[in-house]
């Protein structure tokens, strides 16, 4: 039941991160502030289609 989604920079648009989550559960978008090596800072990483 819990799907692949991937994790894209809020910046810099750039995909850097795929985790999992149960779409029954929670059917909005995860937004998590995680490291980007491209911007060399955290930032808000949203979950992309």
């Amino acid at each position: 039941m819990r799907d692949i989604i991937t994790l894209a920079c809020n910046a810099c648009k750039r995909r850097n991160y795929t985790t999992t989550k149960n779409k029954k559960t929670t059917t909005d978008r995860i937004e998590k502030k995680k490291y980007c090596r491209y911007c060399r800072s955290h930032t808000p990483h949203r979950e992309v289609r």
